[in-house]
């Protein structure tokens, strides 16, 4: 059952962590996934030089020559930029390796930290009905990524269960805090999703703990599990809920769309 409840305008949500291998790129694509499939439009900002989202959302690499790197770089117009998937109500502005030369190419413009801000708020943009805007930061605290905060009204951060997996959590915070105060006043942690989540070990059940311990309701309730559907499914360059629907991993990021939508329910009412 389609569920049309929609946020003020396009919700635009970072999913940033600054350690590799957490799942956000998964995170991404399959929450957008899960989004659509409950009926609302998504759009993905690809900021990664690795372009993994681009390549798991089926967009080749020669079909990227309008990327999110013209976008920044090159002031391109949202509609030359925006690319659609094989996905209703699924669309990607993608990423190259050009990405990978911003922070030098950009130090020297007055913006360069507002360069997304602005572009995801251009006129044009109301034209196209996006309800949530997904933007997938690459794997570092950089440039590229405080563009994503700067634009960002949230940020959702995919926590692997792991030993150490909390330890990485003050940096990003102390960035967060940062952007608050010199560019996005308004913007708030989203939530902490763990990811690769393995029930029947204990050290994934310590991790789960000492998160809520420590982050309490800023921890969702939705864990994503490591599940081997979801690890296939960038090869197919499908969303796990297309490649597997009926997989664990599927309905856990269907449980984490339901929760995301609920908690911006709220949050406007």
């Amino acid at each position: 059952m389609q569920d049309l409840s929609r946020p003020d305008g396009p919700k635009i949500v970072a999913v940033a962590n600054q350690k590799g291998g957490v799942g956000k790129t998964t995170t991404t694509i399959n929450l957008a996934a899960a989004l659509v499939e409950r009926g609302l439009h998504v759009l993905v900002v690809d900021l990664d030089p690795q372009g993994n989202a681009s390549t798991g959302l089926g967009i080749e690499r020669s079909d990227r020559s309008q990327s999110s790197y013209e976008l920044l770089v090159d002031d391109a117009a949202l509609e030359d930029v925006i690319h659609s998937t094989g996905f209703d109500g699924l669309s990607i502005i993608p990423a190259t390796v050009d990405l990978s030369s911003a922070d030098i190419e950009l130090v020297s413009n007055e913006k360069r930290s507002f360069l997304l801000h602005d572009a995801l708020r251009q006129t044009a943009m109301d034209a196209f009905g996006w309800d949530y805007i997904l933007v997938d930061c690459p794997p570092s605290l950089n440039l590229l990524t405080v563009n994503a905060m700067v634009a960002a009204h949230s940020i959702l951060v995919p926590l692997q269960s792991e030993f150490f997996a909390l330890e990485g959590l003050s940096q990003l915070m102390l960035t967060v805090r940062e952007v608050r105060q010199t560019a996005n006043p308004k913007l708030r942690i989203e939530g902490i999703v763990l990811t690769m989540f393995d029930r029947r070990n204990n050290l994934s059940q310590q991790v789960e703990a000492d998160a809520r311990d420590n982050l309490g309701d800023l921890v969702f309730d939705t864990k994503i599990p490591r599940n081997v559907r979801v690890s296939e499914a960038p090869s197919y360059a499908l969303p796990v809920l297309s490649y597997d629907s009926n997989s664990q991993g599927a309905q856990a990021y269907r449980d984490l769309a339901k929760e995301l939508i609920s908690k911006n329910n709220k949050t406007s009412a």
